[in-house]
């Protein structure tokens, strides 16, 4: 089964750290990377197929306009596609992207972080890099294997595939990889975060990696364990305040913090 229901903190580490151990290194190193979140049912949807119409062509004009109007220079290291596709995404600007961490703990974070959906059951998906990244063409894995790598960096990717036309054209069949954008600032490296891009802008990436059961899980959080993994979390010190760092995070997580359990705040 692909869908685990846990129900308690200490399933949920188990389910979290399975198949981590690594034998040959004897080492526990998880190849999973790990999306939290607060209601089950959502699906691993873009924003930018979340926008509707015709947003695959809307894409090439979203990110020709943010390069043309972000002007920033501490943010313009780096000029392929790559870098400017990670940060649009980082900013904001709806792409082909999905957030990820490497983090459980920051997957359980955005499972809980937010308590108006403390009336339904959340989700982690926890989906094996490694094994996804064998089912790529040839031309990839070897960029990979080269470079004795698990994941795309921008520069690596960009030394393979320079376009997303030149993506969608490697094969004929939707493709997917992830990919590590550079630490432009501290948020990314707080909270761990790497990206999933698949070549078809068109396609639901939860509904193309069924195909491949052995290389995911979904891990159900029941709505009656959410108050526990979240004041565990807070103590533990997985907080907005750290992970969203500036006024606005800690903001977020104050109001968070003093909301009572019903979800309302006092007068």
């Amino acid at each position: 089964m692909n869908e685990i229901v846990v129900e308690s903190w200490n399933e949920l580490q188990e389910a979290l750290f399975h198949d981590s151990w690594m034998a040959e290194i004897g080492r526990f190193r998880s190849r999973y990377a790990f999306r939290g979140l607060s209601d089950k049912s959502y699906d691993l949807e873009s924003a930018l197929l979340r926008l509707g119409g015709d947003y695959a062509e809307l894409e090439r004009h979203l990110l020709r306009n943010f390069r043309k109007y972000a002007h920033r220079s501490d943010l313009l290291e780096g000029d392929s596609l790559w870098h400017w596709l990670s940060m649009a995404q980082h900013y904001g600007l709806p792409t082909r992207l999905l957030d990820w961490t490497y983090s459980p703990f920051i997957a359980m974070h955005f499972a809980t972080a937010n308590i108006e959906k403390y009336d339904v059951d959340g989700a982690i998906w926890a989906v094996n890099y490694v094994s996804l990244h064998k089912l790529l063409p040839s031309r990839l894995r070897d960029r990979l294997q080269n470079e004795g790598a698990n994941v795309f960096t921008v520069e690596m990717l960009n030394g393979v595939v320079t376009s997303l036309s030149e993506l969608d054209q490697i094969s004929d069949q939707d493709l997917a990889l992830f990919l590590e954008p550079p630490s432009m600032d501290d948020r990314i490296i707080n909270q761990y975060a790497f990206f999933s891009l698949m070549s078809n802008p068109s396609a639901v990436f939860s509904e193309w990696f069924k195909q491949y059961p052995e290389i995911w899980r979904k891990i159900i959080i029941p709505k009656t364990l959410k108050w526990e993994i979240r004041d565990k979390l807070d103590q533990a010190n997985i907080t907005e305040r750290v992970l969203f760092p500036g006024l606005d995070g800690l903001s977020d997580w104050l109001r968070r913090h003093y909301s009572p359990r019903d979800g309302e705040l006092k007068s």
